[in-house]
């Protein structure tokens, strides 16, 4: 089965090609610390067989959080917290990715001020963000810089920046969000210097030897917004610095996609991992083996990620190893529930 193959980038290779994409727990506490039920979240993916294992959207600083509950990595307090669990993630066999984020002008946690490309909300019920400074910008590279070194520090396999869904990064990619006619706004460029910027100050502190992910947002769904030519254009201008793009659509503004199906975005990561030539993980309310069999058996993507199915079922590679009737390493504690069918 092409789906428990194993793949490699870099020195992470991958048990199988399932990846447990990040998704918010909102759990954590206002210190964004993790807890214990992080542990038994994660943990349980990595003994169900995931390959790979995106922690949760993790912001680099207190108001680039999505929510109160968000974790953190901006001080070294967090880096203790979460050391264990990726410990004992991997001694299951997983390997251990986090996404690094700045939540934008789509920040709900309690802050003084929220910060965005442009000071333009994202809904008219949506708080007003404050138009960042070029210090403020640097400052926020430097965070990402920190936040990466804290990750390395840890031992995670592979980071991700969170380049998507209308946070930080993605509001300076897409011209719907950056209005701006400094060095960071204008030309596809310009507003993609902030991304660029970030990633060489990642990998000052990131071991080359680990690999780099990114996550875009390759359709705004407006007319005037992204689309999946310009993105191919950012990605051409970023690709020196990541190893896999992690392709998603939309959440730059509240414009819904205009179709959802099993796998709506599964067509725009094909393209743009025919286009930019790097592997492509892809994601999109897929749910059933024989899909993801096709996805990665036709070449459309490399890697795929079930997101809410794996929040259903975190043993779902192991069920699916067992229902196809296909030989797999289950876990020994585990051996009569899978191995006999009775």
């Amino acid at each position: 089965m092409y789906l428990l193959n194993s793949f490699t980038v870099k020195s992470m290779t991958l048990r199988n090609r399932i990846v447990m994409p990040p998704m918010c727990m909102y759990s954590a506490g206002t210190d964004g610390m993790p807890n214990e039920f992080h542990f038994t979240h994660y943990t349980s993916r990595a003994v169900g067989g995931a390959g790979l294992i995106i922690m949760e959207a993790t912001g680099v600083l207190p108001w680039g959080r999505i929510s109160d509950h968000c974790l953190g990595l901006w001080n070294d307090n967090q880096v203790k917290a979460l050391a264990p669990i990726i410990a004992a993630c991997q001694k299951q066999g997983a390997k251990m990715a986090i996404q690094l984020n700045h939540a934008g002008r789509k920040c709900g946690a309690q802050e003084k001020a929220i910060y965005a490309p442009s000071a333009i909300p994202f809904s008219k019920d949506s708080p007003m963000p404050l138009e960042m400074t070029e210090e403020d910008i640097q400052d926020t590279v430097s965070a990402f810089r920190s936040a990466a070194a804290r990750a390395a520090e840890i031992g995670f396999d592979a980071i991700e920046i969170h380049g998507a869904h209308g946070y930080l990064i993605s509001e300076f990619l897409s011209p719907l969000t950056n209005h701006r006619t400094d060095g960071y706004g204008g030309s596809t460029e310009k507003r993609c210097r902030i991304l660029i910027d970030i990633l060489k100050a990642v990998h000052e502190v990131w071991p080359d030897e680990k690999p780099v992910l990114l996550r875009v947002s390759a359709e705004d769904y407006e007319p005037d917004g992204m689309h999946k030519e310009e993105m191919s254009e950012i990605i051409e201008l970023v690709k020196s610095y990541i190893d896999v793009l992690d392709v998603s659509t939309g959440g730059v503004v509240p414009t819904p996609p205009t179709a959802i199906y099993p796998g709506y975005q599964v067509k725009i990561a094909e393209w743009l991992k025919q286009k930019c030539g790097l592997p492509v993980a892809a994601v999109g309310l897929i749910t059933d083996p024989h899909q993801v069999e096709e996805i990665l058996g036709g070449g459309r993507a490399d890697l795929v990620a079930l997101g809410r199915e794996l929040l259903r079922d975190p043993y779902w590679v192991l069920h699916t190893a067992r229902d196809l009737e296909v030989e797999y390493p289950w876990p020994e504690q585990y051996l009569r529930g899978f191995q006999a069918r009775k």
